[in-house]
């Protein structure tokens, strides 16, 4: 059977909703194809571990859970998405670092004076270091954050870092233009080591930058650590009902403007006709459009659903060629009894609200990247925890508790002799270990988990290798390298055949950007093309 749509959507992920919803705005019929019976991709929630004590279950985030980025996109306020089921909960702090072996916590509040105050308790030190960073790194992100919103290109890069030299005073002081250059080209762990002094700070500075992906010694990553500047800017929320409730929503909106999604509908190929994208086929049906747009992985859209025969040899060896990286990380996620009770600050008001960072210094975490370059899990993993139940009941209804618990470094490619089905349970438990460590009152309290390996990740998500970024986010796969130039400005050499994943730029994470991008340059072409009958 054929169907007939003006616009269709391989994948619900948030990138591949937030495409549609803008195009659905504009008028077009839209259709999702989803694989899995859940649409969401990794921004989806799943209700799990119900029992008699506990009959309502929890509700459990099986990808994303902290929504930052997507709060400096405006993405939710022009499709009024609260209208539609979205209501967002504060986290604030939007993270801690209680002190191992020690007492003390550093909170990062939204507000940046309040963050001064709890840096001063721990590291009195880098009070003003901190205020420093922040500002420093504050002008250079608003440049960036610009540059993230357009489809990328050389111009658009130089163009808005340019205007921000001029905005506000300069991006940079008077007669240190080349020093603070040089600290944008940097790594991340450079970048971090210079600007404090205090070994907790740099560690919490250090583990959040490292959530981007590539270790601290990549070049040109001093951004990932300076993008701190931002979260005094937009904060970090959570969805009440959880991260799932993001791409609901979004879903709701295409279905009220006219547009179906359909689950459970894996697309099994591309249709091509003389080098033009008509359409897609699932196990059941046909469906013709306009306009295809892969939401799926770059190399599964262009190696899989379209393959060999359909591009040319040089652009299919270049897709072949991206850096998928080999993983970088696992989850466990956790209905527990009670919330951990830290021995650094067993009675603060304040921790469970945000992200927990449980990495106890850089050298800690340079361990467990040197047992990751080995392929090899980390001996001692870093952690961050997340307590979502403490400011949204809704994520545990029948009482008890949610632990979330992502951990790195962990390779998706092991040593010979290593598989990930054998050693899950035991790499989940050192995890849990790491928290248990950090409040022994976490010992004995699991209830239930649900792990997720790299391996698991991929099978769950179709993220190859189990790397959440889709492709590591080191800078030569970054802007107009973003997954490779000439698919940088999401059409690919396919007519009619558009890509919107966080393969493309900017990158991974709940962002929205990609889509958003992705959807200008469709209604440009769509509009082009309509006009022309």
């Amino acid at each position: 059977m054929t169907k007939r749509q003006d616009v269709l959507v391989i994948g619900s992920g948030h990138n591949g909703l937030v495409t549609a919803c803008y195009l659905a705005k504009e008028g077009y019929r839209v259709t999702v194809l989803e694989r899995q019976q859940q649409l969401g991709g990794a921004v989806s929630t799943e209700t799990m571990f119900q029992s008699a004590q506990y009959p309502r279950g929890f509700r459990m985030d099986v990808g994303s859970s902290v929504h930052i980025m997507i709060h400096q996109t405006g993405i939710l306020e022009e499709l009024e998405l609260e209208k539609y089921g979205l209501d967002y909960i504060e986290m604030d702090p939007i993270m801690s670092y209680p002190v191992p072996d020690g007492e003390g916590v550093i909170h990062f509040f939204k507000d940046l004076e309040r963050t001064l105050d709890s840096i001063a308790n721990v590291a009195p030190e880098d009070v003003e270091n901190y205020r420093q960073f922040v500002e420093f790194w504050g002008r250079i992100n608003e440049g960036v954050l610009k540059a993230f919103m357009v489809p990328p290109s050389g111009k658009n890069i130089v163009t808005e870092l340019a205007k921000g030299q001029i905005r506000n005073g300069g991006m940079f002081e008077k007669g240190k233009q080349l020093g603070g250059l040089q600290k944008i080209l940097s790594s991340y762990g450079k970048v971090v080591d210079d600007a404090f002094e205090n070994p907790h700070l740099k560690a919490a500075i250090m583990w959040f930058a490292a959530q981007s992906g590539p270790t601290p010694d990549h070049p040109a990553t001093g951004d990932f650590a300076g993008w701190q500047s931002m979260l005094h800017q937009s904060g970090a929320k959570h969805p009440r009902g959880g991260s799932g409730m993001l791409t609901q929503a979004m879903a709701e909106f295409i279905r009220a403007h006219g547009g179906e999604i359909i689950t459970g509908s894996p697309v099994k190929e591309i249709l091509i006709e003389d080098g033009t994208a008509i359409g897609a086929r699932t196990a059941d049906n046909e469906y013709r459009a306009e306009a295809i747009i892969s939401n799926a992985h770059v190399q599964t859209t262009m190696m899989k659903l379209v393959g060999r025969d359909h591009l040319p040899s040089s652009t299919y060896e270049k897709v072949e060629d991206i850096n998928v990286g080999n993983g970088f990380g696992m989850v466990i996620r956790c209905a527990v009894e009670e919330l951990p009770r830290y021995s650094a600050c067993p009675d603060d008001p304040h921790i469970h609200k945000g992200m927990q960072l449980l990495a106890p210094s850089v050298q800690y975490m340079n361990n467990a990247i040197g047992d990751y370059m080995q392929k090899k899990p980390p001996v001692d993993p870093a952690v961050l925890a997340m307590t979502f139940s403490e400011i949204d009941p809704e994520m545990a209804p029948s009482g008890g508790h949610t632990l979330y618990a992502w951990a790195q470094w962990h390779p998706y490619e092991l040593q010979d002799g290593m598989h990930w089905d054998d050693i899950r349970e035991r790499e989940a438990q050192k995890i849990y270990d790491v928290v248990t460590r950090y409040a022994p009152n976490m010992e004995g309290k699991l209830i239930d988990w649900y792990i997720q390996t790299p391996l698991d990740i991929e099978r769950k998500h179709g993220l190859v290798r189990g790397n959440v970024m889709h492709v590591e986010m080191s800078f030569d796969q970054m802007f107009m390298f973003r997954p490779i130039p000439e698919m940088s400005e999401y059409k690919t050499p396919i007519e009619n055949l558009y890509l919107s994943s966080a393969s493309c730029h900017p990158g991974g994470g709940v962002f929205g950007a990609a889509g958003y991008n992705a959807a200008n340059v469709i209604l440009k072409d769509l509009k082009k093309s309509w006009f022309k009958f």
